[in-house]
Parts: structure tokens; C-alpha cells; sequence
């Protein structure tokens, strides 16, 4: 029997059509999204804006890849939530002034529900930061995201 083998790099599609000038309809997949500014910027507040979509994307990405690592470790989360805190340097958006680092500082917030022992959730907390892609690119770029785990055991 043979196997097929994942391929370890893809190109990914994306695509988006600028419908105002705050407001982007993007298409990935067959799923489409909308990114906007609030009403106080000029937007008509159809969407979260580009800066607070890639806070939702560093939510999400933890979420996916912190299930993951547990899983491979042995741990089930009974429960998760999530939540960050972003310093927002706004001098380059408000075009004041180029910032080398928009965000300096995320707090993320990571609340679980497990009976998993410290060690096994250690093991878990080391792989996230290994394996979360959004979390990498962000650190790369010089911000420092600080994890805040709440374990609550049953």
C-alpha cells in the first residue's frame, strides 16, 4: 500500500477586490470576508478592520495550534477562551510617522479547562511557540507577545 505524502509547501490563493476606500471584500477558498474601518475612520464598520484582523488571526491561529499540540501530547482541553491586549503604535497609520514596530506589545490571554499535569501543559505552551505560523511572523517583525495561560483543573 502506498501512501501519499503531504507536500510541505503550497502557494496559497487569496484575493480581494477594493470596493470603497476603507472597505475590501476578500475571497479565500469559497469563503468570502469583509475588512473595514469603523464608521469613526471614514469606513462603514462592515468588518474588522486590517489591524484587528490580524489580532484575529494570531486568536485563531493559537486556537488551531494549541489543539493540535495538545492533542499530540495527551492533553484535551475541556474548555478554551481566548483574548488579546495589543499596544497600537498609530503614527504610521495616522501617517504622522514611519514605525519599525507598529504593535511593541501582545498580551495573549489563553484560558483552558484541562486535568492535564504542568508538565504535560509546559510540553504544550513550548509547542505552540514553535509551531503557531501567525504568532512566528508577528515575533519576527519585532513585536514581543507575551502569553497568559489560566489553567483551571476540574
Amino acid at each position: 500500500m502506498v501512501t501519499a505524502r503531504q507536500k510541505t509547501t503550497i502557494t496559497m490563493q487569496v484575493a480581494a477586490e477594493a470596493t470603497s476606500h476603507s472597505r475590501t471584500d476578500v475571497k479565500v477558498r469559497d469563503v468570502g470576508m469583509i475588512v473595514d474601518e469603523p464608521l469613526e475612520r471614514g469606513g462603514t464598520n462592515q468588518g474588522p478592520s486590517p489591524t484587528e484582523t490580524l489580532m484575529a488571526s494570531l486568536l485563531a491561529c493559537t486556537n488551531v495550534i494549541a489543539h493540535k499540540v495538545a492533542e499530540k501530547n495527551g492533553v484535551h482541553f475541556a474548555k478554551m477562551g481566548l483574548r488579546i491586549e495589543a499596544e497600537f503604535d498609530r503614527r504610521g497609520v495616522t501617517l504622522q510617522e514611519e514605525v519599525a514596530v507598529p504593535f511593541p506589545k501582545i498580551r495573549l490571554f489563553i484560558d483552558v479547562a484541562t486535568d492535564a499535569d504542568e508538565v504535560r501543559m509546559a510540553t504544550v505552551r513550548r509547542e505552540l511557540a514553535m509551531f503557531c505560523p501567525v504568532s512566528k511572523v508577528i515575533r519576527a517583525a519585532g513585536t514581543e507577545i507575551e502569553e497568559l495561560w489560566t489553567v483551571a483543573r476540574p
